[in-house]
């Protein structure tokens, strides 16, 4: 087994063994699982099953995961991408009113959109039509969505008349376990402890379970039936022009989430050579496919996860790694007692609070807006397309509205400024699509 281990992963080349690998594949698992305790929650806002959802997170991220490793060889792990899953549930189901079979097979579309662009190469294209500033924008003003639910969660920002939202009551059960949650994850981070995000999971846990939060349900069990999602996807109802927009979002926010990832620890590890990443298609390619897997299954956008870059640091640097991790997300399915008591709500009138995972969502955003470091504030053409962006997508909860309004007013501002070589065909034919968008659709 040794053998084949070497010659297939081809560790020896790749400077690594077998220690090292598996080290590396439980450090990533341990440092991405939250999405198995998160992930449900925010499904079942759109009205899905959650333990169908549970089940269909660790399906799809376990073949994700083999897939990077069989076919790109890297240690690069896959699961439910956070974003991309909250737009799903509260911007397309939720917002939009449109089901989430429906939406599902919107998912699906998109996954073979990008299966295509893999196979043909024309992934760098789309990715250099938009300007760096709104990808950074992009990505934080997800960051700054996800949190601000995630304070809603936790009860510290609660809906207020006349100031529309305000600070909840701190001295609440909810508030006071989701603080030291944020303490707990925020002094992992700050020490460079692997996992942090799940310590803090897990010793919120435990926390609610002593002060009556949530109920313990038990450890271990079979897992649950993943039929009420299974196959559920309505592609016919998806090939709509009210899904244009939609399909055209979940498929850039792919995209951009893996191309970034891929280069973010392509460069860690170093396995970009000559400003390239070997094995590129491939590693896309499982991407992709993942996604298509995991819609049909019954969960969001599967993309690959920054977080196995803590593995990396470990050591790993093949597909060997992956294994361990996607072995991990299997024997997860046997958890569901424990996964189901941790994304319990606590209800309190007629408000439900998600105190144990909440602080995750946080800090989750903390972690995405780094990139508003990299915009130039100097430049308005840059940045008020850029701050209409981060803005409009948190506090609308629509990633498709920041878009939209980045998209439209750096054309218009590249137009005043005649820097018409800034703007992209592609740019400019999507900021016209969403400017009739809101004139025959809104």
């Amino acid at each position: 087994m040794k053998v084949i281990l070497e010659k297939f992963f081809k560790l020896r080349q790749n400077q690594t063994n077998i220690k090292k690998e598996t080290i590396g594949g439980i450090t990533t698992f341990t440092a991405m699982s939250y999405i198995i305790f998160v992930q449900p929650v925010v499904l079942s806002a759109a009205g899905m099953d959650k333990g169908s959802v549970m089940v269909a997170t660790c399906i799809s991220a376990a073949i994700g995961t083999l897939l990077m490793a069989f076919l790109a060889n890297y240690p690069i792990a896959l699961a439910p991408a956070m974003g991309h899953n909250f737009y799903f549930a509260y911007v397309i189901c939720l917002g939009m009113g449109i089901p989430w079979q429906k939406a599902l097979g919107a998912n699906f579309i998109s996954a073979l959109i990008f299966i295509l662009l893999a196979f043909f190469g024309l992934r760098e294209k789309l990715i250099n039509s938009i300007p760096a500033s709104l990808k950074n924008a992009i990505a934080t003003g997800i960051g700054l969505l996800i949190a601000l639910i995630g304070l809603k969660w936790s009860g510290l920002i609660v809906a207020k008349s006349g100031t529309l939202i305000g600070l909840g009551k701190i001295s609440s059960p909810q508030a006071l376990l989701s603080l030291f949650g944020i303490l707990i994850i925020s002094a992992c981070l700050t020490l460079k402890i692997k996992g942090a995000i799940l310590f803090g999971i897990v010793a919120n846990a435990i926390l609610a379970l002593i002060f009556g939060l949530t109920n313990f349900t038990g450890l271990i069990s079979r897992p649950p039936s993943i039929m009420p999602t299974l196959l559920k996807l309505d592609i016919a109802g998806a090939f709509s022009l009210d899904m244009i927009v939609v399909v055209f979002t979940l498929f850039f926010l792919d995209l951009f989430d893996t191309v970034g990832t891929l280069i973010g620890i392509g460069q860690e590890g170093k396995f970009i050579k000559n400003d390239k990443l070997p094995r590129a298609k491939k590693a896309l390619l499982s991407d992709a496919l993942a996604t298509a897997i995991g819609t049909s299954a019954g969960t969001s956008t599967t993309t690959s996860y920054i977080e196995s870059s803590t593995g990396v640091a470990e050591g790993a640097r093949t597909g060997l790694a992956n294994l361990v991790t996607a072995l991990l997300f299997i024997l997860a399915l046997f958890f569901y007692p424990l996964i189901k008591m941790v994304s319990a709500g606590y209800t309190q009138g007629e408000t439900t609070f998600y105190p144990i995972i909440a602080p995750a969502l946080i800090i989750v955003g903390v972690m995405m807006v780094k990139g508003v470091k990299k915009i130039d504030w100097s430049d308005y053409s840059i940045a008020i397309p850029a701050f209409l962006t981060m803005v409009m997508m948190a506090f609308t909860l629509s990633i498709t509205e920041g878009i939209s309004f980045g998209f439209i007013s750096y054309t218009f501002l590249k137009s005043v400024k005649k820097e018409f070589n800034k703007i992209s065909p592609l740019l400019l034919i999507f900021s016209i699509l969403f400017i009739l968008r809101y004139i025959f659709l809104k």
